[in-house]
Formats: C-alpha cells, sequence, structure tokens
C-alpha cells in the first residue's frame, strides 16, 4: 500500500472515530416541545399559516425535529437555533416579553428570515416573492395589534 493510501485510510478511521465520539455529547438530543400557553392575536388565518411553515420550527413550541437531528454535529446546530430562536420570539409563549416582535416583520421584508441555511434544508418554508409580502405585513398588524415590547406595558 502506498504511503499516500495508508494516510487516506488513516485519516478516513481517524474522521469516523471523531463522528463516532461527537455522538456521545449529550447536547442536541433534547428534542422537546413545551405546551402552547398563548399565541399572538394573528391578524389572519393566512398569517398564521405562513408564520408556521416558515417560524414555527426555530420560534414556537412546535418544532418538527428532523431525523437526522439526533446525529451530531448537526443536532448541535439544530438546538442552537432552536434555543436561540425560541430565546428571541416565541409564537407559543405570547404572554412573556417579545422583544424581537416588532423587529420580525422588517426581518422578513428584507429576507432575513427565515435563515438560508433552513431555507435549504425544508423546501417548505421557502417563501414565494407574495407570500413573504403577505407575511411581513400580517406578522406588522399581528405585532401592532398587542402591546407586547417590553416598556409597553
Amino acid at each position: 500500500m502506498s504511503r499516500l493510501r495508508r494516510f487516506g485510510f488513516r485519516g478516513a478511521l481517524g474522521i469516523g472515530a471523531l463522528l463516532l465520539v461527537m455522538q456521545l455529547v449529550p447536547y442536541g438530543r433534547r428534542h422537546v416541545n413545551p405546551a402552547t400557553i398563548a399565541e399572538p392575536p394573528w391578524d389572519s388565518a393566512t398569517t398564521r399559516m405562513l408564520a408556521k411553515r416558515a417560524c414555527f420550527d426555530c420560534h414556537s413550541n412546535e418544532t418538527r425535529w428532523p431525523a437526522y437531528g439526533g446525529i451530531a454535529p448537526a443536532s448541535w446546530l439544530i438546538q442552537h437555533d432552536v434555543d436561540a430562536g425560541r430565546a428571541a420570539l416565541n409564537f407559543s409563549e405570547w404572554q412573556r416579553s417579545e422583544r424581537e416582535a416588532r423587529e420580525a416583520a422588517e426581518k422578513v421584508r428584507e429576507g432575513e428570515m427565515p435563515l438560508a441555511i433552513y431555507t435549504f434544508m425544508h423546501a417548505d418554508a421557502r417563501l414565494t416573492a407574495e407570500e413573504r409580502a403577505a407575511l411581513a405585513q400580517g406578522l406588522a398588524k399581528t405585532v401592532g395589534n398587542t402591546r407586547h415590547e417590553r416598556g409597553d406595558r
């Protein structure tokens, strides 16, 4: 066996061993969906449907955990994104202060949300230009219907 082949074989073996060891890290396997406590006063069923399609996996307690979501390192990335998304804005726990709520429409309008990496993996979350405009407008109306930000109470 040539040196290069042995190095390639050992490298592949090392990468395989590393991937196996990564599975021992418990982070990213706690796929919990707490109960929905309160949703915002949606301006329409269409806004809720679009938000559910494009936003709920990270910004609600109704996350659809993918099959590959239990395999590291993907599980780590997914868990991090869900934890961060729920902390920033959670449509299932609307009774708590949602600092990011007023920015949601603008982030959708500007194409910042949903994240490109998310839509790459979730084709159903890809919005047409019309759907993006409708979601942004609906979120603006929904959030505008409530005085839900910190300091507005």
